[in-house]
């Protein structure tokens, strides 16, 4: 079972089929870059209607549900009468550790930055996400890969800052004070969070890629620990004015959709390609979420678009090169 569900999946998604690896990118980006437009819907009088950290567990349990079916249906009924080894499943319990102490960093950090800062200082996780491949992974990159990169970290930087106009508040309140803020403990957090978002992503690889077994099988180990840990984390947290399911809708669910989807393919990047590829899916995702906020939501391009959409694609050709 192991062989063959591995053999399909690189035959199909892998570098050496180019037109499969380049329709699961191009879905990635496709489904990254609306996720923030997508929220924006759902809004009502500027908050969105539903508890956001179910719609983390219900996200986690639409992939654990998704990688069993899977499983199940590539003949792998039988292995799940034998209880893995400890030793085997543990380390998939990390990466739901990391990227759920990320979900309250994000929610933490918003008391001492403004949420602009945050957007552009978060691209820093692209140069901790390199260092860590490199020292993690033992991926020596060349000269060219690491100004790439670097071109990369700044043309997401660059469209953060560039963007910052689009949502500058009127009248009098804008002139009450500084818009923009941080502290030296924000910047420490945002440090740490850019820091803990790296090690996820390389340790998630380096795990997936030790292993060999089927990725539906590894998916099923990543999300049950998933599942649980955000389960824990929403019910123990501060009880929310809105219950479980509230404020669902077509959209919320479409969202949920959308990123269990993201999830399991960004498995395949990780398991067949690179973390840094996925810095690449969630930079050019960027640029579609600019084109879907422009004719969804009507809001303006500003002139300097052109300039990060020239800079990751000169990133790409110089690290892919």
């Amino acid at each position: 079972v192991s062989s063959t569900e591995m053999g399909c999946s690189e035959s199909s998604t892998s570098p050496a089929n180019p037109r499969g690896w380049g329709i699961l990118l191009g879905l990635m980006v496709l489904i990254y870059g609306t996720h923030a437009p997508l929220i924006t819907i759902t809004k009502v009088n500027g908050q969105v209607p539903f508890n956001p950290s179910s719609c983390v567990v219900m996200i986690e349990l639409a992939k654990l549900l998704i990688s069993l079916m899977t499983f199940l249906l590539t003949g792998g009924k039988s292995a799940l009468y034998a209880p893995p080894r400890l030793a085997l499943v543990a380390p998939y319990a990390v990466p739901a550790i990391l990227y759920a102490l990320n979900n309250n960093l994000v929610v933490l950090m918003q008391a001492y930055m403004d949420p602009s800062s945050y957007q552009v200082l978060s691209n820093l996780k692209i140069a901790s996400t390199a260092l860590l491949y490199s020292i993690c992974l033992g991926k020596r990159l060349r000269p060219a890969q690491w100004l790439a990169l670097g071109l990369l970290m700044f043309a997401g930087a660059f469209h953060s800052y560039s963007s910052l106009d689009l949502e500058d508040p009127v009248g009098s309140e804008a002139e009450e004070g500084p818009r923009l803020h941080i502290t030296t403990w924000g910047l420490f957090l945002v440090l740490v969070y850019c820091c803990v978002s790296g090690l996820a992503a390389v340790y998630t690889e380096m795990v997936l890629k030790s292993q060999k077994l089927p990725l539906s099988l590894q998916n099923l180990y990543l999300y049950m620990f998933g599942v649980a840990i955000n389960g824990l984390s929403s019910f123990s947290a501060v009880a929310s004015d809105k219950s479980f399911l509230e404020g669902y809708s077509g959209v919320v669910w479409t969202i949920i959709a959308g990123q269990a989807a993201n999830g399991l393919l960004m498995s395949v990047v990780l398991k067949h390609g690179s973390g840094i590829t996925r810095l690449f899916v969630i930079s050019c995702s960027m640029l579609i979420n600019a084109l879907m906020s422009w004719v969804i939501l009507g809001l303006q391009l500003t002139p300097f678009f052109p300039l990060p959409v020239t800079m990751i694609g000169l990133a790409a050709y110089l690290y892919y090169r």
